[in-house]
């Protein structure tokens, strides 16, 4: 599929990846329609991409962990002329703090965006994909979709279940129209990190990209048709590892468990609310 016939609707889009992805997604000549829960800031990024032709460029502001928006969304789609044959999957939030110290509120809000959300609105969507002659379904899920690390106990519950759901749903899927495809970013400097764990990254001396390099590699990825893709090195060395010696990965981590502890430690603290970003 070659990015001028793509229309392309795009959750999380008014995030450091998302609004990056979608300046390469309209510059490649894919019409881009964005969603997210903030009418000013989706206008105002729809106004911002190169135009691609006599198709406009739209939005649409909806909570996607709304049951009535998202099951309401497939109509507003059609009635609008929008029907997409790529739906890319980004929204999510992270939570950064010892397990124990948070709040069930923050961890309920976490698994309804980061895991239930996407996948109900897939299965929404999935209807009106299948109706196109050629289609994609890009997930886009963390390096912590295949490492289990303290201090993210369910931001790696939720990612974990996203790249199983990828992996279920691209198998399921084989015999049709539709290709779904799955991309895990390592560290990545945007607001779903709070100063807790920018400070960790810094110690431990992660690498941590920016939010174009990620659009970038999405933007390949898609191009390329290709299944599964991990970011950055060595993280792509580490998940492999991971899958086959688990126990190496947990001796490495183990060693930093005091340090990893003590920052999220900091930011876990139950009489301070954790800082939760979620686009």
């Amino acid at each position: 599929m070659q990015f001028r016939e793509m229309q392309v609707l795009l959750t999380g889009a008014t995030g450091g990846i998302g609004r990056e992805l979608a300046h390469q997604l309209a510059a490649k000549g894919a019409r881009v329609i964005t969603l997210g829960r903030h009418p000013e800031t989706l206008e105002q990024l729809a106004s911002s991409l190169p135009e691609t032709g006599t198709d406009p460029h739209a939005w649409l502001a909806l909570d996607l962990c709304a049951p009535g928006q998202r099951r309401e969304l497939a109509d507003k789609l059609e009635a609008r002329g929008l029907a997409p044959n790529v739906l890319i999957n980004l929204a999510g939030s992270n939570l950064f703090g010892l397990f124990e110290n948070q709040r069930e509120q923050d961890l309920e809000a976490l698994l309804q965006t980061n895991l239930n959300a996407t996948v109900l609105l897939t299965h929404a969507l999935l209807p009106m994909l299948l109706r196109r002659p050629e289609a994609r379904i890009f997930n886009v899920g963390s390096t912590f979709g295949s490492i289990g690390h303290p201090g993210y106990v369910a931001y790696c519950t939720t990612k974990f279940a996203l790249r199983g759901f990828s992996e279920a749903l691209h198998r399921e899927l084989a015999d049709s129209n539709i290709q779904v495809q799955y991309c895990a970013p390592r560290a990545t400097r945007t607001a779903l990190n709070c100063d807790a764990a920018c400070a960790l990254n810094r110690e431990l001396h992660n690498q941590v990209d920016e939010p174009a390099a990620v659009a970038r590699a999405l933007i390949v990825q898609l191009a390329s048709g290709e299944t599964n893709r991990y970011l950055g090195w060595p993280e792509k060395l580490f998940v492999r590892i991971n899958s086959l010696w688990p126990a190496l990965v947990s001796s490495s981590i183990s060693r930093r468990l005091p340090i990893i502890k003590r920052y999220a430690s900091a930011d876990g603290d139950p009489d301070n609310p954790l800082k939760e970003a979620r686009i």
